[in-house]
């Protein structure tokens, strides 16, 4: 029974925590768009990651870096 004293505000606390924290992801903006990263991850990318004319779109001193990377 003196173990309830301790237990009822420890409780009480975590509660008073979590409802604070659940309010400030609230106003964050946590919740806005539930739906959009699943669908998202569903979409396909039309765009390649490394164009295709990569080494028309480098720089020449890139350019000769690659070279003596590729030479060594």
């Amino acid at each position: 029974m003196e173990a309830l004293y301790m237990l009822i505000p420890i409780a009480i606390g975590v509660m008073i925590v979590v409802v604070i924290a659940f309010i400030y992801t609230v106003r964050s903006g946590q919740y806005d768009d539930l739906e959009g990263p699943a669908y998202r991850i569903l979409m396909d990318d039309d765009d390649p990651r490394i164009p295709h004319n990569h080494k028309a779109s480098l720089r020449p001193a890139q350019e000769q870096a690659e070279k003596t990377e590729h030479s060594a």
